[in-house]
């Protein structure tokens, strides 16, 4: 029962849980870039070049065999994947520049003086007192 109860330690940990939320997040997310990549940039992009699609682009090797797909090196789909990282990669550091701004404003964000101790404030009484006796 022991190793139940660390796990489900483990699992309710903060991070762990954080973490999860960001995997799924991340996943949805990478469904959205896949979609904006495929269906608004590459169009756009192959438009741009000649009406090219990119999908298509590949380089046929060796002769093809009857009742098998002809072996290719898909260089254009290759080319998408890059597109796709390189939009995801700049999306996420915009958000970790987000984070990192935040907690830099947060850790300026000057602390509360502490409170004195209670020497300090029978000291800074003493101190007082006889400022006043001196000043009779």
């Amino acid at each position: 029962m022991k190793l139940v109860d660390e796990f489900k330690a483990f699992i309710m940990r903060g991070n762990v849980v954080d973490m999860a939320v960001g995997v799924i997040i991340g996943g949805a997310f990478s469904k959205i870039v896949t979609s904006l990549v495929n269906d608004i940039f590459m169009p756009i992009i192959g438009m741009v070049l000649g009406n090219v699609d990119f999908t298509s682009l590949e380089i046929k090797l060796g002769e093809p065999v009857e009742g098998a797909e002809q072996a290719a090196i898909r260089y254009g789909m290759f080319i998408q994947e890059i597109v796709n990282f390189l939009i995801i990669a700049f999306c996420i550091f915009m958000v970790i520049k987000l984070i990192n701004k935040a907690k830099k404003k947060k850790d300026e964000e000057p602390a509360p003086a502490p409170e004195p101790t209670k020497e300090e404030v029978l000291l800074t009484e003493i101190r007082d007192a006889l400022n006043k006796m001196a000043n009779k």
